[in-house]
């Protein structure tokens, strides 16, 4: 807040009056809607919500619109809203081995089993302006082929370490948007506050942590993206009932230590 501000409700009401307008813009083109930008930004969309911890494209991208594009005010605004949400339980915990990989890449693994499946990303784009719309070469019949995790396929074959000993206890995690935060941080918070971490920071802390240790140079052992069913484990019922899909990233790396961060 400024506090040195003079004018009071009424330099407030006209400040709003002005942030209103330049948003709208000029009256001679559309009003851009919510189901545009969930449509065609899909990647803004997606780190709205992963940054405001709600997944509800609609509501992101409602956000968007109403901060114009500021990405941050845009995630405060999604997280201010999911404060006012009731919490009625917790989903099953996530098989990702089950996931439909739209995506699919290793750096560690070149001819895994299902093959390498580039998706859709920018990685081999030109970088050159394009005209919108540009139709690319006509895409073949999907084929869903099973593609285990790259680092089951190492290990299987003593190949791999696992990532924690058989007889690890795993916690009961924290919730960081719940519970007061309390230092040392839990490894489950630490993740959460990760995930809810801005975008841009979160690659700098990537690549400084790749490359910034000498030998300690961990390789992406598998990326995938795709969608997972959500389950939810209803009391009443007494078996788990399917919520929805939802789009979810997953990425492991391999290192030659025995403990990273």
């Amino acid at each position: 807040m400024y506090v040195a501000v003079k004018g009071g409700e009424k330099a407030i009401a006209n400040a709003h009056a002005l942030l209103a307008k330049e948003g709208r813009g000029s009256h001679d083109i559309p009003r851009i809607t919510k189901d545009a930008v969930a449509g065609q930004l899909p990647v803004l969309v997606s780190r709205v919500m992963t940054e405001g911890s709600l997944y509800d494209p609609s509501l992101a991208a409602r956000a968007i619109i109403q901060c114009q594009g500021d990405v941050v005010e845009a995630v405060t605004l999604v997280r201010s809203y999911r404060t006012t949400l009731p919490r009625f339980g917790y989903s099953e915990p996530v098989d990702t081995a089950a996931l439909t990989p739209q995506r699919r890449v290793s750096a560690t693994f070149k001819d895994i089993p299902g093959g390498q499946q580039l998706g859709a990303t920018f990685d081999y784009t030109h970088r050159l302006f394009a005209e919108p719309g540009t139709a690319g070469p006509a895409l073949g019949d999907e084929q869903h082929t099973p593609m285990p995790r790259v680092s089951d396929l190492l290990g299987a074959d003593a190949l791999l370490e696992p990532d924690h000993p058989a007889d690890w206890n795993d916690p009961e995690p924290a919730d960081l948007t719940r519970e007061p935060t309390v230092y040392p941080m839990s490894r489950a918070e630490r993740l959460q506050g990760l995930a809810r971490g801005d975008e841009g920071f979160l690659l700098a802390l990537g690549y400084s942590t790749q490359r910034g240790f000498g030998n300690t140079h961990p390789f992406a052992g598998e990326i995938r993206v795709g969608e997972v069913e959500l389950e939810f484990d209803a009391p009443e019922l007494g078996f788990p009932v399917p919520l929805g899909r939802v789009e979810m990233t997953e990425c492991q790396m391999i290192g030659s230590v025995a403990k990273i961060g």
